[in-house]
């Protein structure tokens, strides 16, 4: 890849440094044919866009790697209380705690882990790992795309993560206590929503 297409743009600032943290990254970048040839903001992006924000520009250098620096603190500081709060064991779920994925293997409906290299380090944490597969073509064995949809069991946010993020079925035996107790909630609960489209199907099947 040149040079040119590796290079990242806010407006006209070259980015020069950047830090991901917590849910933002922290850019430093130079244009030095502004007036205030240096900038510093928060970057954010989604699968769509990304976007610059509380950008800040100054002449003097100094000034801006200044705020650079205490705004990376500010984002630690705020992962630090996010930890803190965590009510479960911060374990890192490795590869050899998961089923190798073949393939031609299903994952819909299992609970597997994201691989620790497809996410940021402040994040290689159980409570961020493990998911429950919900559906999507990667979900599929052999299938041709690569998208799997995901419940977080600690948080219950939805994801998408693709097949490739994904070390595989967690095995039985390295699932920590609390996520087989939220599986086994979930899996509950999924029972109570479909019992009443059976009993209907049945009254149906009857009439």
């Amino acid at each position: 890849m040149s040079d040119e297409k590796e290079k990242r743009m806010a407006e006209n600032y070259k980015i020069t440094q950047g830090i991901p943290i917590g849910d933002k990254e922290v850019v430093l970048g130079v244009d030095e044919k502004a007036e205030m040839p240096y900038l510093c903001a928060f970057y954010t992006s989604n699968e769509l866009f990304g976007s610059y924000t509380d950008c800040m520009v100054a002449d003097d250098y100094v000034e801006i790697v200044e705020m650079f620096a205490e705004r990376v603190k500010a984002q630690c500081e705020k992962i630090r209380e996010e930890q803190a709060k965590v009510t479960v064991p911060r374990e890192v779920i490795t590869a050899d705690m998961c089923l190798p994925l073949k393939n031609d293997d299903s994952l819909e409906g299992k609970v597997a882990a994201v691989r620790t290299d497809s996410i940021r380090p402040e994040y290689r944490s159980a409570e961020h790992q493990l998911v429950l597969v919900t559906g999507g073509n990667g979900a599929r064995g052999g299938a041709r795309g690569s998208a799997c949809f995901c419940t977080n069991l600690y948080t219950g946010e939805r994801s998408r993560w693709e097949r490739y993020d994904l070390a595989g079925e967690v095995k039985p035996e390295c699932l920590p206590k609390w996520a087989k107790e939220r599986f086994a909630e979930i899996q509950k609960q999924e029972a109570a929503k479909a019992a009443p489209n059976q009993n209907k199907n049945k009254d149906m099947e009857v009439r």
